[in-house]
């Protein structure tokens, strides 16, 4: 098996501490701003402000009131609930229990997207980080596959047909700038910000934001996002029908949108012939995390589920299910004993188009 299924406790852990961090954000960080407060003196007099900056990366200041007893009392409270790190105590059991955690850097970056609205304005977290959270909502923890320096995200861009209906006006570069972690956006030729960060001091750390394949092939940029998306061909299969789960690391947890798993295990065979020769490992990642997400289907009396995947990247012309049938062949290379009609069909014959 390439996974172990995970404990009750733990599968019961997960859930909890999902519904709890649902709430928490519904209640706290819709209407939220992240920022500090700031005392200043104006004409002899001190008062409090909260600093903030929008998605222009204009300083904003709200004022908050006269420095008084009331209002620093308010101040207190707010930095209290910052340092007290709402969730950290239930996503700490979820891991005692047995739930996979994200890795303390990656998480930073990750909450701090999910702090200043990207999954709430249709973002979804994508790659092997998405993996290890759909093992978690599947209450397994897989064996293998499950390791990564890159942190993937994705948005539909301008592809209304799969977009996950938002209008929210973000502050991506923002939210990266103020972890200061040295991520810069990597330039392009034109000189515009790129869709990929890097930190110059730890080139293994990169952080993707793509998007589905576009006419041009260009770089999309969002202005109500402030990033820049590169477009993939084949993206579109693992942004439809997202669903949404729950990453955690010792320090607390956060709402994000997932790609379903029958999709992105279709999709995973779908672009393993797509990488280009010194990107054979991450091929080969593709194909065993795929493995593991099929075998799970065909475990648990699933296989229809993602045997209609499947016909779904059939369906769409000779170019997929082409590819779809190399990554199935190099699936079933490594895991044979998946070449089952229940989750294949009757026929393995590409359609006719």
């Amino acid at each position: 098996m390439r996974y172990t299924e995970l404990s009750l406790t733990a599968q019961t852990a997960y859930a909890e501490l999902f519904s709890q961090t649902q709430e928490f954000e519904v209640h706290n960080a819709l209407a939220g701003l992240v920022g500090s407060f700031h005392r200043r003196r104006v004409r002899g007099h001190d008062y409090w402000y909260f600093g903030y900056r929008d998605i222009g990366q204009k300083g904003r200041m709200v004022y908050v009131g006269p420095d008084n007893e009331r209002t620093r009392a308010l101040v207190r409270k707010y930095e209290a609930l910052r340092q007290r790190r709402p969730l950290a105590p239930q996503a700490r059991i979820a891991i005692e229990a047995g739930c996979a955690p994200i890795v303390p850097r990656h998480f930073r970056i990750i909450k701090r997207l999910a702090e200043y609205g990207f999954f709430r304005a249709g973002g979804i977290l994508i790659g092997t980080h998405a993996f290890l959270a759909l093992g978690n909502m599947l209450g397994v923890r897989w064996r293998d596959a499950a390791a990564t320096l890159d942190v993937d995200f994705a948005h539909a861009g301008n592809n209304i047909s799969v977009a996950l209906p938002a209008n929210l006006k973000i502050n991506v570069h923002g939210a990266l700038e103020s972890l200061e972690m040295g991520l810069l956006p990597i330039s392009q030729f034109g000189g515009g910000s790129g869709a990929q960060y890097r930190n110059p001091q730890d080139p293994q750390l990169r952080l993707d934001f793509l998007t589905s394949m576009t006419r041009d092939g260009r770089e999309v940029h969002i202005p109500d996002l402030n990033v820049s998306l590169e477009p993939l061909r084949f993206m579109e299969f693992s942004l439809e029908a997202p669903v949404q789960g729950v990453v955690f690391g010792n320090t607390g947890a956060c709402i994000v949108n997932l790609p379903a798993p029958q999709r992105f295990a279709v999709h995973k065979l779908v672009v393993y012939g797509e990488r280009p020769l010194e990107q054979r490992a991450k091929a080969q990642k593709d194909i065993l995390q795929a493995a593991g997400l099929v075998e799970y289907f065909a475990a648990t009396g699933q296989a229809d589920v993602f045997h209609a995947a499947w016909r779904d990247a059939l369906s769409r012309g000779k170019g997929w299910a082409t590819r779809a049938q190399q990554g199935r062949a190099a699936l079933l290379r490594v895991a044979p004993q998946l070449d089952q009609p229940a989750l294949w069909g009757p026929s393995h014959a590409l359609p006719q188009t």
